[in-house]
């Protein structure tokens, strides 16, 4: 009775399959964006099956349709997310997040997480008592799109936007590599921006 289950379920699974039009569209797609997903990777504003063509997206220097926008506040929009092949629906310049509300530059402290960095940031806290300063700092975890490159030690712009997980309330727009001559301990070095 198991042989006859199993070969009952194998007869379900070759029957669920998608329509040859859509198999299409895919792999019209495909061949200029990175599927590196098990779920099937598309922009928002590029709608496939259009006749019209009526798209929010524009032609990149390759020729192909890609979505990107400037996001306003003087910041340019990279190179890599305007001709880059990438999708990221939490990207400022090629997803659908606004930023708005606060702007702050910080120290990358660590990059080991996917599209995903932790951003120190040093103040001074008044101590009434002693009427002195004391050095405090936070840890701000920011979204990465994968139009930037990003290592420990580099100071990035980071803006508001809004909550794209637990702990993510900001997105990188601006980064500025650090001097590869020294090396810095990130962790230990109070730097004010």
């Amino acid at each position: 009775s198991s042989s006859s289950s199993s070969g009952s379920s194998s007869k379900h699974r070759k029957g669920r399959g998608s329509s040859s039009s859509s198999q299409h569209f895919r792999g019209r797609m495909a061949d200029y964006v990175d599927q590196t997903q098990k779920a099937f990777q598309k922009q928002g504003g590029i709608f496939l099956a259009s006749k019209n063509k009526r798209v929010l997206a524009k032609k990149n220097k390759l020729g192909n349709l890609r979505y990107y926008r400037n996001i306003g506040l003087g910041y340019k929009t990279p190179d890599a997310a305007i001709n880059g092949t990438y999708i990221d629906k939490k990207c400022p310049f090629t997803g659908d997040v606004a930023i708005r509300g606060r702007i702050l530059k910080g120290l990358v402290v660590s990059n080991k997480m996917q599209r995903t960095i932790i951003m120190r940031r040093d103040y001074l806290q008044f101590v009434r008592k002693y009427k002195r300063y004391e050095k405090r700092h936070t840890n701000i975890a920011c979204h990465l799109s994968p139009c930037f490159n990003v290592k420990e030690g580099d100071i990035v712009t980071v803006g508001q936007c809004r909550p794209l997980s637990k702990t993510v309330r900001f997105n990188v727009i601006d980064v500025e590599p650090c001097s590869t001559q020294k090396p810095v301990n990130v962790k230990k070095q109070f730097r004010m921006f």
